[in-house]
């Protein structure tokens, strides 16, 4: 095939290839989530101004460092897209975010302070070992301060970048640590070494330097937010039923 060889792709090859690549779930869920949205809004009267979709567009473009008109041409035209796409991507995006602040700006607070341990985080040091009487051996030999923790994560840890900051997980959540970890961690004391624990991924020493208490900041209101109305999408989609047909043009 030359460079000057053309390849015609139809809209039912399109469609075909979505399928064989097992995309067909998720380009419902897509269309579902557009489609509700759409129609609550409608139905509860939002809508979106001329100011919103324009600070919206300017945002989107500097997200996606779109410099200047040239660029968001060029971008467009990679996608496929035209200025009518464009203008109706940013304004899908405003009116999920009005709808998701209409629906659960006030259940925000509430839910957060009936799930407040699930914000809690830990900052952590772990070491994974292979060998549960290592793992044991250097725990005991850190309690009796014959080595520190940084020296075992210096030793034992075979990837570099990780060996070099001797371990460090950073702020960890309660629902990112395994099921066997996370109450371990929340219920010491820090700073504490912790005794090793046993999961699937191997044998863990982890030390505990500092439990970080959850507080409602911005960026936690607006995570809060999307996830109920994420999961309020979800029940939505569970209600409706989409069927494809390659040949409607409606």
């Amino acid at each position: 095939m030359t460079s000057s060889d053309r390849l015609i792709i139809t809209p039912k090859e399109l469609f075909h290839q979505i399928k064989i690549l097992a995309q067909i779930p998720a380009l419902e869920d897509a269309i579902a989530t557009r489609k509700i949205v759409q129609s609550t809004a409608r139905s509860l009267e939002i809508s979106v101004t001329p100011q919103e979709l324009q600070q919206a567009a300017d945002q989107f473009r500097h997200t996606n460092q779109l410099q200047n008109t040239q660029d968001t041409f060029d971008w467009l035209e990679r996608h496929q897209l035209t200025v009518d796409d464009f203008e109706e991507i940013i304004q899908s995006n405003v009116l999920s975010t009005k709808l998701a602040e209409h629906l659960f700006a006030e259940k925000v607070e509430p839910y957060f302070y009936e799930h407040r341990l699930r914000f809690e985080q830990a900052i952590l040091y772990e070491v994974i070992f292979e060998d549960e009487d290592l793992a044991l051996e250097c725990f005991y030999a850190i309690q009796e301060q014959e080595i520190s923790f940084p020296e075992v994560a210096h030793r034992y840890i075979q990837d570099q970048d990780l060996r070099r900051i001797g371990g460090y997980r950073g702020a960890i959540s309660r629902q990112d640590l395994k099921s066997e970890i996370s109450p371990a961690v929340f219920a010491t004391t820090p700073p504490a070494l912790l005794k090793p624990i046993i999961t699937s991924q191997g044998i863990h020493l982890f030390f505990v330097e500092e439990i970080i208490s959850a507080h409602l900041t911005e960026a936690l209101k607006t995570q809060i937010q999307s996830e109920l109305f994420m999961k309020w999408l979800k029940e939505q989609s569970h209600k409706v039923k989409l069927e494809f047909s390659i040949d409607s043009h409606s």
